[in-house]
């Protein structure tokens, strides 16, 4: 089983254009997430999958590989199934897809997902990670997605609101979704031909199309945050965390 792990990097960007070429402490954000996946152990390839010349030539620049897809993709799932097309995968292959924007993505986070593929082949084809929330600030942030799951770490739901709602208490584990994705090519390409969920629709989650489907996805907690870049601002954010 080869493991191929996949960024999807668009320039465009309602909140933030150009965010993937981004500095952050003088080095573009993409270069950043890419180092970072590549000090994962037990991947066979790294690409970024992107349809803008300037990120691949940002990326060929510091000696990273790329995939161009069109610029049509409606969804980084889509950009995703468009760049395995062009590559020699095997249908039980895993293919791990990591933001283009979690330039502090751990790499011990990577690797959590590709064992799950070895540690149970064939019980489930889609896998994503959790963190438990220690900020009371991202309990109430929509940016910040949660996920509950079952007693055998499957998912439940995925939502922009804080769940579980706790009627009698106060305080107790809530989980961050953290946008990180491993299948086998196979689910993939099923998924991509999938049409959009109800509840994806209303939450703006594509990982729930899955759910609305009836398609099971694996969840492992990781002991690593990953913070994402959505606006300017995060930028600041990340270079104080690197700082420490």
């Amino acid at each position: 089983m080869n493991v191929t792990l996949l960024i999807p990097a668009r320039y465009g960007s309602s909140r933030f254009a150009g965010k993937p070429l981004a500095l952050i402490n003088g080095k573009p954000m993409i270069q950043r997430v890419y180092e970072q996946a590549k000090l994962a152990q037990g991947l066979d390839n790294i690409y970024v999958a992107t349809d803008d010349e300037r990120i691949r030539q940002t990326v060929e620049g510091f000696g990273g590989q790329v995939i161009m897809t069109s610029a049509n993709a409606a969804s980084g799932t889509d950009r995703i199934n468009e760049a395995i097309a062009q590559l020699d995968l095997a249908e039980d292959d895993v293919v791990i897809n990591v933001q283009g924007d979690q330039p502090l993505i751990n790499p011990r986070s990577i690797e959590q997902l590709a064992a799950l593929f070895k540690d149970e082949p064939g019980a489930f084809e889609m896998a994503t990670l959790a963190y438990e929330i220690t900020d009371p600030a991202d309990l109430t942030n929509p940016q910040h997605v949660k996920v509950v799951f079952d007693n055998r770490h499957f998912a439940l739901y995925f939502s922009r609101a804080c769940i579980p709602f706790g009627r009698d208490v106060s305080e107790y584990p809530v989980y961050k979704h953290i946008g990180v994705y491993a299948y086998t090519r196979r689910f993939v390409e099923h998924f991509a031909k999938l049409p959009m969920g109800r509840l994806e629709s209303l939450e703006k989650l594509e990982q729930l199309r899955a759910l609305e489907h009836g398609y099971a996805i694996k969840v492992a907690i990781s002991s690593d945050n990953s913070p994402e870049v959505d606006v300017p601002e995060d930028i600041q954010r990340c270079e104080q965390l690197l700082s420490i």
